[in-house]
């Protein structure tokens, strides 16, 4: 009887939680699921299905091959370069001693700040032309100015670097955090046998690091293809479509043009490739963990 109560209480407790969920969540899931299939659209009256007619336009659509290329790309690229340079920043200041956790908050500080103050910022440091803080610096040195945002070439990476800058730190922090639970006496283990450094991070520290790399990687790729805010702050997905990523032409799609329908079948695209990218991911972790364990 007292079990019955409690399990009661504990149903009681989370239904709203679950209720917030299924009608925030998965139903518009499985409502995207349904109109990707029919050509609702803000400019007609009634919907009806033409099944997979969406989908061939959309594989036909040059802009969001475009799109879908420069979100993988971008989320590669980001998870990479952030994760080294974050372990990287990590065994330095666990290392050092005076004053890493004063650098650790410096570095950690970005990531409090909003994404899209971030971008505005960056889009007035960047800007080509004479206000441009980082084209006047250049300057100084007697360089040419660069385009960095207005340059099909460059845009793409511009963006990158500034969100690089603003989440390092948040990674670092998790892999400080990390190594600080690695047993020490592994460390003297290997100094006695005479293991050099770059052995004990291969051998020891890396090896070890797997929670948090694990996390912190699966996060930054996520998060590097559901990119939007600094895209639309700094570029708009411009100039043209050369860095354009799948949530701004998802949101352009279904908001300016009114082609809901497409929108829908759009977002189920976007969502098979994340959740494809993520098992696939998991599934080199999950091999990774056995391995080390």
């Amino acid at each position: 009887m007292l079990a019955a109560k409690k399990d009661g209480a504990f149903i009681l407790m989370i239904l709203p939680s679950v209720i917030g969920f299924s009608v925030l969540f998965i139903l518009p899931v499985l409502l995207s699921f349904a109109y990707s299939v029919t050509d609702w659209s803000m400019y007609r009256r009634t919907i009806k299905f033409i099944w997979f007619d969406n989908y061939v336009q959309l594989f036909k659509d040059e802009k969001i091959i475009a799109a879908v290329i420069n979100s993988i790309k971008y989320a590669f690229v980001i998870t990479v370069v952030q994760n080294i340079l974050a372990i990287a920043f990590a065994v330095f200041l666990h290392r050092s001693c005076w004053g890493a956790n004063l650098l650790k908050s410096v570095m950690f500080f970005p990531a409090v700040l909003s994404i899209m103050v971030v971008g505005y910022l960056f889009k007035y440091i960047m800007s080509s032309l004479d206000y441009g803080l980082l084209n006047r610096i250049i300057g100084l040195f007697g360089g040419p100015p660069v385009n960095w945002l207005g340059s099909a070439r460059l845009a793409l990476y511009s963006v990158l670097i500034t969100q690089v800058w603003q989440w390092t730190g948040w990674a670092m922090v998790i892999y400080a955090a990390n190594i600080k639970s690695i047993d020490p006496n592994l460390y003297e283990a290997a100094q006695i046998d005479g293991v050099s450094p770059w052995r004990k991070f291969t051998g020891v520290t890396l090896p070890l690091l797997y929670p948090a790399v694990s996390f912190n990687v699966l996060m930054s790729l996520i998060g590097g293809l559901k990119v939007f805010d600094a895209i639309f702050a700094m570029t708009g997905g411009g100039p043209g479509y050369s860095s354009a990523t799948m949530m701004t032409l998802l949101i352009q799609t279904g908001f300016n043009t009114g082609r809901l329908a497409f929108a829908c079948a759009f977002s189920v695209v976007f969502f098979t490739i994340v959740f494809t990218i993520s098992r696939a991911v998991m599934a080199l972790f999950n091999r990774w963990e056995a391995a080390v364990t």
